[in-house]
């Protein structure tokens, strides 16, 4: 007898690729999805946009590893590419007491006041972007040049990370968020990015100033249970990785959704639609995240119909439930940057959902909002160098983007200009 379609797990690409073709073969099946993860390991997708906002706050789902039962089953082998999602000692691997007093210790410095108090120098590490831009000839990638500096220099002096590190740290960050990477280099990768954010915390140990790591290592030296090493060193990998590399992704597909959507980058400039609109839209039709690892039911749990088993590694499935037609109406699949100013209209999950919801979202949108708004004013004809189809993916099925964005600025401006 055959295996219904619905049961046959679904093996994420390692090596990465377009998520939205099968996450619209898998809606059409159902809201959750068995999958296959790296080295056979048994997990499942929550795809569907009502489905995915009920489990990210059900109170009998955790993401704390204990409850990773495949891994205390000794199936998970070492260097898996996923391992560092799951053990990582920080807020996205914590439930309850631990989870509020770690996520306290950085929340002050995320929210809508303080991210807003960050606009000049946003603005300002903008300009400074772009007047290097201005001077380029040819084609430019503007993933590399644009869209990965902002949100690392940004997430960088918030820490007070020093300038000599930051290229490792992106490099390294990209390797351990890379599904398709064997399991020699990325125990390597691990082992490098700790030594790293190591050093990291002891220079800002010895020379302490006015930004959160110094603030976290005062935390740690108080004594008591506010934050232990191993928590450091992981809260600041956490930091880093989604500091930049989602705000990576979210400016990196906005310039290729308006590049491809010129009817719609008209109804921005026209008034019709704000930078914000964009941002939001971005967020929905192309999550920068595709699928985040992992929660874990604390028993068999019903899910739109269908049965997680407790322990189960889950997967976040935001780049499809963005597009699911069910929650956003039968166009979902067309960019639209006036569907989020219209009323009725479903807020995206892009940025998760309930107690783990993104502490960075103020700081994403409104690096994303700036860098838009001010890249168009100060180039109005930039265009894709190469066919969108011709773009290589972004390495793995966590992340969502592409790994070069080559553009032509055509319409160059001299440096010092101001955005209209």
């Amino acid at each position: 007898m055959e295996t219904p379609p619905s049961a046959v797990p679904y093996r994420p690409d390692p090596a990465g690729g377009c998520p939205h073709a099968d996450n619209a073969r898998l809606l059409a099946l159902g809201a959750v999805a068995p999958v296959e993860l790296p080295g056979g390991i048994e997990g499942m997708a929550v795809l569907g946009h009502d489905a995915l906002r009920e489990f990210l706050q059900h109170p009998e789902v955790a993401k704390d590893v204990r409850h990773f039962k495949a891994l205390h089953e000794g199936r998970i082998a070492p260097g898996w590419p996923l391992l560092t999602f799951a053990t990582v000692r920080g807020m996205t691997t914590a439930d309850g007491a631990d989870h509020r007093r770690l996520r306290s210790l950085v929340s002050r410095a995320f929210t809508p006041r303080r991210v807003e108090g960050l606009r000049p120098r946003v603005e300002e590490l903008t300009g400074a972007l772009l007047d290097g831009l201005a001077t380029a000839d040819g084609v430019v990638d503007l993933r590399r040049r644009f869209a990965l500096p902002l949100p690392m220099g940004v997430i960088c002096e918030l820490l007070g990370v020093d300038e000599r590190f930051r290229d490792r740290l992106h490099r390294l960050s990209s390797q351990v968020v890379a599904t398709g990477i064997g399991p020699e280099a990325a125990l390597a990768a691990n082992r490098e990015l700790v030594a790293v954010l190591g050093e990291v915390a002891a220079s800002k140990a010895a020379h302490p100033g006015d930004d959160l790591t110094s603030a976290l290592i005062a935390a740690r030296d108080e004594g008591g249970d506010r934050l232990g090493q191993e928590e450091l060193i992981g809260t600041l990998l956490l930091l880093i990785v989604a500091g930049h590399e989602t705000t990576l992704n979210l400016i990196t597909n906005a310039v290729r959704a308006l590049c491809a959507h010129r009817d719609q980058l008209g109804l921005v400039r026209s008034g019709a639609a704000s930078w914000a609109d964009v941002v939001e839209e971005t967020l929905r039709w192309d999550s920068p995240v595709s699928y985040f690892p992992f929660r874990y039911p604390l028993r068999d749990l019903d899910v739109d119909g269908t049965t997680i088993p407790a322990g189960t590694p889950v997967l976040a499935g935001y780049s499809a439930a963005g597009r699911d037609k069910a929650a956003h109406g039968p166009d979902a699949d067309r960019f639209d940057v006036t569907r989020p100013a219209r009323a009725g209209a479903v807020r995206s999950l892009s940025l998760g959902h309930g107690a783990h919801y993104c502490l960075g979202a103020p700081l994403a949108r409104l690096e994303a909002t700036v860098a838009l708004e001010r890249l168009f004013a100060r180039f109005p004809d930039v265009e894709l160098a190469v066919p969108e189809e011709d773009l290589p993916r972004h390495a793995g099925f966590v992340g969502n983007s592409v790994r070069e964005l080559p553009v032509r600025l055509s319409a160059r401006a001299r440096p010092g200009g101001t955005a209209g």
